[in-house]
């Protein structure tokens, strides 16, 4: 039987206080992983998933930062030490910007926000725990991108301009690095199922979204952090470069 092993592994999940960000812990957590978990605001939500991590006896520490510069890139790797060398980055945080304007309406520090934790926190991580893993000869870096990006839909191009940036740095990244034993890939969730909505915390009107998906459904946040897993798993040790859509078909890259 196929099973996921990340026995002997430590990841780093950014965000990870995050809706989706607890959820791809708990379950790299469950398939043998230590977790170092980055938050920026919400220190009660990360610490009650670092309890929930060791409850499922895997080691975890809690560590606050902005993953936009590089200072605080090298807070997470101070904090990362007391577990070891992060053998997996999963590149989940980003600022949030709701509501989403018209792009003659947006206001440019939107756009600088996106940019600075999609493009620049991607490229500080590499920079600052690249090194380790090309040592190591194995790595993992799995970007969280979105279904968006292929969509192009009104009121989201400053979302949209920072996760294509983002694309960009680790396709580029892809071919960069593979030499040395390092995958690369990327996750596009679609409108995910999370725990707010099922606590009813969100109310979402989503049957116009349901009835586009070729699933006819919304994914779910396990959903998607099982595929993060997998990658992050030998199971996946020759995908490299791919941009994995998450979405129930809602969006399709074509050749």
């Amino acid at each position: 039987m196929l099973k996921i092993d990340l026995t002997g592994k430590l990841a780093l999940v950014t965000g990870a206080s995050g809706q989706l960000g607890r959820v791809m812990a708990r379950t790299l957590a469950s398939c043998g992983a230590d977790l170092v978990l980055h938050y920026h605001q919400d220190q009660a939500g990360a610490e009650r998933v670092e309890r929930d991590v060791r409850a499922l006896g895997r080691r975890a520490c809690t560590v606050q930062a902005d993953v936009g510069s590089r200072a605080g890139v090298e807070k997470i790797a101070g904090a990362a030490r007391a577990l070891g060398e992060p053998d997996i980055l999963v590149i989940n945080a980003v600022a949030q910007i709701h509501p989403w304007s018209y792009v003659i309406e947006e206001s440019i520090e939107d756009y600088e926000s996106q940019f600075r934790t999609c493009v620049l926190q991607t490229v500080h991580l590499v920079q600052v725990f690249g090194p380790a893993l090309q040592r190591k000869g194995w790595g993992r870096v799995i970007g969280i991108n979105t279904e968006c990006t292929m969509q192009m839909f009104e009121t989201h191009s400053a979302y949209v301009a920072g996760k294509r940036g983002m694309d960009g740095v680790l396709r580029v990244l892809a071919r960069e690095i593979g030499r040395h034993g390092i995958t690369v890939n990327q996750v596009a969730p679609g409108w995910t199922v999370s725990e707010r909505d099922r606590t009813g915390e969100r109310q979402a009107d989503d049957a116009a979204y349901c009835q586009q998906v070729p699933l006819r459904r919304r994914g779910t946040d396990a959903e998607i952090a099982n595929v993060v897993a997998f990658l992050a798993s030998d199971l996946a040790s020759y995908v490299h470069g791919a941009f994995v859509p998450v979405c129930g078909g809602n969006v399709m890259p074509t050749v």
